[in-house]
């Protein structure tokens, strides 16, 4: 009975040292004070960004990346038999920086080849700027995100300092502790908001140079079906 009375005990204080030890993010944000609660907020407004850019940009990339592997084929022989009407109409149905790039080009056909070429190059332009818009905000938040949660560590520093020597030395480790934990929270939130934002610019970088490649690709097949004879 004694020995039953003993173990019940112990669960009981283990029990109380779980719950003691038990600390939400929440209450890590909470227990910061305003200036964490501020940077906090901040820096989950730039993940939300950073999430929105990320997913409308995948799409629209993914989007400019469909084409229909008969394409060219089609364009070739419309324009070998003289077709040049319906080569264009079948690449305005064609929604594609590739059909795009192929319509310059072929509006351009009977001036000088040079002329054809830059044409397209021009085109490409504007479809590459189209592609990354807003790419660059990433970046942005890649890099500003883990200063601006290292920004609140040091503020949370500053502070626990300032309590220790308001106190004449004499602060409570317990309350320094808290400070100094609670701070650090927000170059946790930063780093995780940069790595996200880093590697989700590095992936639409990744997925806009594929598309480039393709529209680079295509355009010097559309040149060499120009060169060739008739």
């Amino acid at each position: 009975m004694l020995l039953l009375q003993n173990l019940a005990q112990e669960a009981g204080v283990e029990e109380l040292v779980s719950e003691e030890k038990t600390l939400s993010v929440i209450d890590l944000i909470v227990s910061g004070g305003t200036g964490s609660i501020l940077i906090i907020s901040v820096l989950f407004v730039m993940l939300f960004v950073a999430l929105y850019i990320y997913f409308e940009r995948i799409f629209a990339i993914k989007a400019a990346s469909k084409i229909d592997s008969n394409f060219m084929n089609q364009i070739r022989d419309h324009v070998t038999n003289g077709k040049l009407e319906a080569a264009k109409l079948l690449c305005a149905q064609t929604d594609s920086p590739v059909a795009r790039l192929t319509e310059k080009g072929i509006s351009r056909i009977g001036k000088p080849l040079d002329d054809i070429n830059t044409a397209i190059e021009n085109a490409g332009t504007l479809e590459v700027y189209k592609l990354e818009k807003n790419v660059s905000v990433l970046a942005t938040v890649a890099g500003a995100a883990p200063m601006i949660g290292f920004l609140g560590t040091v503020i949370g520093m500053i502070l626990a300092f300032h309590q220790m020597a308001s106190s004449g030395g004499q602060a409570e480790m317990g309350s320094l502790a808290a400070g100094i934990y609670t701070a650090m929270t927000t170059t946790v939130a930063g780093l995780i908001v940069g790595i996200i934002a880093y590697i989700g610019y590095n992936h639409l970088v990744n997925r806009t140079d594929k598309v480039v490649h393709k529209m680079e690709a295509n355009a010097v097949e559309f040149l060499d079906l120009l060169n060739e004879p008739l």
